[in-house]
């Protein structure tokens, strides 16, 4: 990163601060959360209230710990102007919403939802919190548009430890699927763009939330377990890998997912019809996705979307998985979301949201770039096309 892009990300990153300033109550906390997002997007190793504070010349940690923790602001009304920023930037009607979680490793007992249990994020079981996350992810871009934290019953079942961490009496226990349907619901509502929803088998097996998104006509190609079973065209109820089990050869088809960290994801593809009634135009699907290197490894879909739907539709959704995990990748290494040091329930909220729109502004600005490439490669080509040929 060079000076200059710090400079110009800087600069730019206070245009989308103020779309948002009017949601804090005072000045101080006002101007104090444009300096907590240029430090989020500055090349900092560690971007937690003391390097954030002696980024802006601060000795010591104070006002950053009053912004997150008793600052009069809305992060809830934030998260949302982030959403339209997002939407506005890189919105499309065929974009995709993608929920994941991803796991925070935290020391102690006190953090709020913190607990031993199993963080994909490790791969395995480990003291922290875990966060469900909406993604948004088009051609041109991807960014995190909402957020929740988890509570373990061991938190909501024990209402003095809540209180103590900052968590009101109202808020109750809830699932992962049920954070999911919760910010689902949120971006239907705000008018998000989309054609598709796709989540991991933590979501996708759970058939009430495959339920829910059919009865609001939600596209969707949600990844399941091997052994979760389906209706057939017959009426029957059948084993998604032995549906698949069943296909000849030549359904088959080596489909490439679009490129990776490591080069392009190229697959195995089949998909096979389900359920014998197809309502409103809707068709549904079990998509199966076979490594090339090891045919033995298969991975199962469940999906839902336009009759008309073609395999390599079902394909692209499934693939758009991947987005969030870019994003988790991106927020934690480029904009301190896992950097954070707070342990009350509402400050997890404001850090996170605060560094979700510093990835919301990377990830416009990136589009801005690309899309400014495009332009002038057109323009050569189009240049070079026009110019007049002499004779030799």
């Amino acid at each position: 990163m060079t000076v200059e892009q710090v400079e110009s990300w800087s600069e730019g990153i206070a245009g989308l601060h103020a779309r948002f300033a009017h949601r804090f109550g005072r000045s101080e906390p006002r101007e104090r959360a444009l300096d907590y997002l240029r430090g989020l997007i500055a090349p900092l190793e560690k971007k937690n209230g003391w390097t954030l504070s002696e980024q802006v010349g601060q000795l010591r940690p104070d006002g950053v710990q009053r912004l997150l923790n008793l600052s009069d602001w809305d992060e809830n009304a934030v998260r949302d102007d982030i959403r339209d920023f997002v939407v506005e930037t890189i919105g499309s009607p065929d974009g995709v919403l993608i929920c994941d979680d991803t796991g925070f490793l935290k020391k102690g007992t006190k953090s709020a939802g913190v607990q031993r249990q199993y963080s994909g994020t490790a791969g395995r079981t480990e003291n922290s919190q875990i966060g469900t996350f909406l993604a948004y992810a088009s051609t041109a871009g991807r960014a995190l548009i909402d957020r929740e934290l988890y509570l373990p019953a061991s938190w909501t079942g024990d209402r003095e430890r809540c209180r103590a961490a900052g968590i009101a009496d109202e808020v109750p226990f809830a699932t992962k699927n049920e954070h999911f349907r919760q910010m689902v619901q949120r971006a239907i509502d705000a008018g998000v763009p989309f054609a598709w929803v796709t989540a991991d088998e933590a979501y996708g097996q759970v058939k009430h939330t495959r339920f829910w998104l059919e009865q609001r006509r939600i596209a969707h190609v949600m990844a399941t377990k091997v052994n979760d079973t389906v209706i057939t065209t017959r009426w029957g109820e059948e084993r998604v890998d032995r549906l698949v089990a069943a296909l000849p050869r030549q359904r088959w088809k080596r489909v490439s997912g679009g490129q990776g960290a490591h080069g392009e994801r190229i697959y195995d593809w089949a998909r096979i019809a389900i359920r014998p009634c197809w309502e409103r135009g809707f068709g549904h699907w079990v998509l199966a996705r076979r490594s090339v290197a090891d045919p033995t490894e298969v991975a199962y879909y469940v999906c839902y979307g336009p009759a008309a739907s073609r395999l390599k539709d079902l394909v692209k959704v499934a693939a758009a998985r991947w987005a969030v995990e870019e994003c988790f990748q991106t927020a934690k290494g480029e904009c301190g979301l896992d950097h954070y040091q707070v342990r009350l329930y509402r400050a997890w909220y404001r850090h996170i949201t605060l560094s979700m729109a510093a990835l919301a502004y990377l990830t416009a600005t990136r589009a801005a770039e690309a899309a400014k490439g495009a332009r002038s490669t057109t323009n050569k080509t189009s240049y070079r096309s026009a110019s007049p040929r002499f004779a030799d």
